[in-house]
């Protein structure tokens, strides 16, 4: 039993320690960043994405959100994860006529610094995952 309590502690340290590492890593040009667009938000999770980008994972009006910056603190894009029902009403009538809305995977919400607004649709098709990028407007953007 005691082999055990140590083994928890010295997890709950390793753990500890690592979250606070990861924070301390975040360059002050993010951290002014994401300050700057997200006013009140005082307590991001911060991630090293495959990039070198940091993300940042938060919570706003209950809905969870995932902010991406560059090291120099460019922010790069938002995304927030959404159902099928919150898509406008002009993707889902494409999604409708040209896909298998039971393929639907993921959808995301996203706000980027040089798309603009637009939705992410993630379909399994052929056992392989394609993503799929729509305006407001039901267009296809990539």
């Amino acid at each position: 039993m005691k082999l055990y309590k140590m083994l928890f502690s010295a997890s709950l340290i390793l753990f500890t320690g690592c979250s606070n590492e990861a924070k301390s890593q975040v360059p002050d040009e993010v951290k002014a960043s994401f300050k700057a667009k997200y006013p009140g938000e005082n307590d991001p999770d911060w991630r090293r994405d495959k990039n070198g980008n940091f993300e940042s994972h938060f919570k706003k009006d209950g809905e969870h959100y995932r902010a991406d910056f560059s090291p120099n603190g460019s922010w790069i894009e938002t995304e927030s994860s959404i159902k099928k029902k919150d898509l406008p009403k002009p993707i889902i009538e494409v999604i409708k006529s040209n896909f298998d809305e039971d393929a639907i995977v993921e959808i995301e919400k996203v706000d980027h610094n040089q798309k603009g607004l637009f939705y992410d649709v993630e379909f399994k098709i052929d056992g392989k995952k394609k993503d799929v990028e729509f305006n407001k407007d039901g267009k296809i953007i990539n």
